[in-house]
């Protein structure tokens, strides 16, 4: 047990110095701190923070059950046990049932040392248990988060969907200046809408994949998720010096981390202050590595988040990466611990400067792997050659913004806006030589208007546009050789590429 903060609540100097060594007999290690009056015992409270009371139950002036009613004021949880020589039964129980501890006879003192041992574990699984219910509160929060977020990105899809198709619809008409720049705008509109909603949806579920993390999009979402947040005596500064630099991560966990990093340096900050990250490739030798560490030597992105905060003592420091320590009134202590293994998930490594009055610097080290020399890219061919191409979208909007975009490369695209009208139309005008559907349209779904194109003797290619989050049931469908699943919202060179493939299959 390491050293525990006595205070007692006692007018009698010998009786003090018997209850102490009753602890000293045990081998309690302690510091010990006595008062008689409830100025210097509210005092005491605050200054010396105890970690149990012994308490007599009455003295001149000033009574044990007083000093208990003025901690359960402030502390719910803080062990505190009678030692008096005129506790009767009724009021032993009454102290009880007011809070209290437990009691111990002076006259009969020799369980003192197990009952302050025993109400000092109590109390610290009382703690671990109540931090452990507001994790789960939390845990239970970010799952409605998730199923709201889940909801929102359907809606939200579908309305960036327009801007998507539109913006490089506009940028087709090179004559004019001004058009080019406005599809430019529109569609950068649109692309920032969908990384947001990728952003929040992914941060509320916390997906974990292994995938190609880009350094701009990475940031980008950090800024949209920290507007909120940053109050107007903290000025926050984003320095990236190669946004276009990928390396295989995973976005979700960084941006977690990065986010964990950031609240906390506001929090440093209550009278404001400056907030900078920034990125830096940089190569570390094996001299950089600390002895626990493995030495793997090579190219590193280094993420700083420099904070001109209050800084952290020496003894925050060596403890600040233990679970449940915390400094904050309402944290969980999990924060720094879960930053770690998202670094440490990465290969990468954690180093922190900070001092009182000199600010904090967090310095993460993410291993990059050698990229090679890109390759000269080869003009696509994604025009068509006057192919049928029957559009099955039911919003009006897109449907509209689809057909003309392909129409505009050379296809002869036919648009009809429920199942039902398409199988209409290959009933008047025969069978087309490919099927864009949407997967996720009311009255008669995309899977369903399939099945009926295939009765309809339709063998050709497919492409569905679908939901990422809620994939097409395609079970009991006939085996259809070319059907090609792409997630809405979708971009006009992604379909054309896929129609490409899909054609040329």
């Amino acid at each position: 047990m390491p050293t525990i903060r006595v205070l007692q609540v006692e007018d009698n100097q010998r009786d003090a110095e018997r209850v102490l060594a009753e602890l000293d007999g045990d081998g309690i290690a302690y510091e010990a701190r006595r008062v008689d009056d409830e100025m210097r015992f509210v005092g005491a409270l605050r200054e010396f923070d105890p970690h149990i009371v012994l308490s007599d139950l009455s003295m001149p002036g000033f009574s044990g059950r007083q000093a208990l009613d003025l901690l359960r004021q402030q502390d719910e949880d803080l062990p505190f046990i009678f030692v008096s020589s005129t506790l009767g039964e009724e009021a032993a129980i009454d102290a009880l049932r007011n809070g209290a501890t437990d009691y111990i006879l002076k006259e009969n003192p020799a369980r003192l040392a197990s009952a302050v041992r025993r109400a000092l574990a109590e109390a610290e699984a009382r703690k671990a248990r109540r931090r452990a219910e507001t994790e789960l509160v939390r845990v239970q929060r970010f799952e409605s988060l998730a199923m709201l977020a889940g909801g929102l990105s359907h809606d939200l899809r579908n309305l960036l969907q327009p801007l998507l198709l539109a913006g490089d619809s506009l940028q087709d008409y090179q004559d004019d200046p001004r058009l080019v720049r406005l599809g430019a705008l529109v569609r950068d509109c649109g692309k920032r809408g969908l990384d947001m909603v990728h952003s929040m949806l992914s941060f509320a579920r916390g997906a974990r994949r292994a995938e190609q993390v880009r350094l701009g999009v990475l940031f980008n979402a950090l800024d949209l998720l920290m507007r909120g947040s940053v109050p107007h005596a903290v000025s926050m500064e984003l320095a990236i010096d190669d946004p276009q630099l990928s390396f295989e991560g995973n976005h979700t966990e960084l941006q977690q981390c990065l986010l964990n990093l950031c609240l906390n340096a506001i929090q440093a900050m209550p009278d404001g202050g400056r907030l900078r990250i920034e990125t830096a490739q940089t190569r570390l030798g094996t001299d950089f590595f600390l002895s626990r560490e493995d030495p793997r030597e090579g190219l590193y992105l280094r993420i700083s988040v420099i904070d001109t905060g209050k800084g952290m003592a020496p003894e925050v420091l060596e403890r600040m990466f233990e679970p449940f320590f915390t400094t904050k009134a309402d944290g969980t202590g999990l924060g720094l611990l879960s930053c770690q293994r998202i670094v440490d998930n990465h290969d990468g490594l954690m180093r922190v400067d900070s001092a009182p009055g000199r600010g904090t610097r967090f310095d993460l080290y993410i291993p990059l792997e050698q990229q090679d020399a890109a390759k000269p890219e080869h003009p696509e061919h994604l025009e068509g050659a006057a192919e049928r191409v029957l559009v099955v979208v039911e919003e009006a909007a897109q449907l509209s913004l689809l057909a003309n975009m392909l129409d505009a490369y050379g296809y002869q695209a036919y648009a009809c806006q429920s199942g039902t009208a398409a199988l209409q139309w290959i009933e008047a005008c025969g069978l087309p030589e490919l099927v864009v559907l949407d997967a996720d349209m009311n009255l008669l779904t995309g899977v369903r208007t399939l099945a009926a194109l295939v009765e309809q003797g339709y063998n050709g290619a497919v492409i569905l546009l679908a939901h990422p989050d809620a994939p097409p049931d395609l079970q009991g469908l006939p085996l259809l050789e070319h059907l090609f699943v792409i997630d809405k919202p979708v971009t006009t060179r992604m379909l054309l590429r896929t129609l490409r493939k899909a054609l040329g299959a």
